[in-house]
């Protein structure tokens, strides 16, 4: 399809649309096409166009967990606009642009108890719902009652009970399965007291403060945590002893235990503060990114024999 029918299709549709703007790494290149979207119908309609016409797409939430390369994306990205929600007694029902934070406030304002474990945690309902976002003993899957999806290989749009969302850590059906795409998620929360609600969210709010490095823009932990068999303990030093009760290694740990706590590559680095993280200090390139990710790969094999599993999402590459 031309880019003048493609325009005339998608009003609204722009060329060239630098992606660095549009999240949390403040890094990329430019997309083919980008287009805003404010219902789930329109939303739907561009995916058909693109799937019609076999042009790559990419829906774009919060951005909050991806490196876009710096040769950008060469097909359509699709940001969700829509993002409103709404309570119906116990339950919030959100589309899939809401922002997670915007819910969290929205669930105190309601003294609805359940979600406290996720202030501060950047990007959308969608996004987390995805990648089954957890933080401070706290996961989105207990909170999933309901994820309505769009199938881009069938066009048809399906609903899911948690229990065919497949939860595990870090992921879920709908990150799996690429052809899903997520309209609106259903939460299922508890009554609660506001003071004591409230006491939590700043809680962790605090803690995020203290040890993430929230000045610099970054795209979250780079890796998933890893979950250790007892037997794998016996082989590793008495510094992981602190973690056999839990059975999950912190990656940061392990990075830090490999020397690599504040190591640079151009203007990325792997944070001084928490060494899961992966920080943009001005101008940072993907490729000065995907260099530090594959070093603490390889380092931490070395030393541990454990293969880390990235939790960052890329494009473009």
């Amino acid at each position: 399809m031309s880019v003048s029918k493609l325009k005339k299709a998608l009003a609204g549709l722009k060329e060239n649309v630098p992606l660095k703007e549009w999240t949390t790494f403040k890094i990329g290149g430019p997309a083919r096409y980008f287009l805003e979207v404010e219902t789930k119908e329109d939303l739907i309609e561009a995916v058909k166009l693109a799937k019609e016409n076999n042009l790559p797409f990419f829906v774009l939430g919060g951005g909050s967990n991806l490196l876009v390369s710096d040769n950008g994306f060469d097909g359509l990205v699709i940001q969700m606009q829509f993002t409103k929600y709404e309570i119906k007694d116990t339950k919030i029902i959100a589309q899939a642009g809401a922002k997670l934070n915007d819910i969290v406030n929205f669930s105190l304002e309601n003294s609805l108890s359940g979600l406290e474990w996720a202030a501060g945690i950047p990007g959308t309902i969608a996004g987390a719902t995805r990648g089954n976002a957890a933080a401070f003993n706290g996961v989105i899957a207990e909170n999933v009652s309901q994820v309505e999806a769009f199938d881009a290989d069938s066009f048809e749009i399906k609903r899911f009970k948690k229990e065919d969302c497949c939860f595990r850590p870090k992921t879920s059906l709908f990150k799996q399965n690429k052809s899903l795409v997520i309209l609106s998620v259903e939460l299922q929360l508890l009554k609660g007291e506001k003071e004591k609600i409230k006491e939590l969210i700043n809680k962790h709010l605090a803690l995020r403060k203290e040890k993430h490095p929230l000045e610099f823009p970054s795209a979250g932990c780079a890796f998933e945590n890893f979950i250790a068999s007892p037997e794998q303990f016996l082989k590793w030093p008495k510094e992981f002893e602190k973690f056999r009760e839990k059975g999950v290694i912190p990656i940061g740990f392990l990075i830090e235990q490999c020397g690599l706590k504040g190591k640079v590559i151009g203007a990325a680095q792997i944070s001084e503060k928490h060494a899961n993280f992966i920080v943009n200090l001005g101008k940072a390139k993907a490729e000065e990114v995907r260099e530090l990710i594959g070093l603490a790969k390889s380092k931490v094999k070395e030393k541990f024999g454990i293969e880390l599993k990235e939790e960052i999402q890329q494009l473009g590459f």
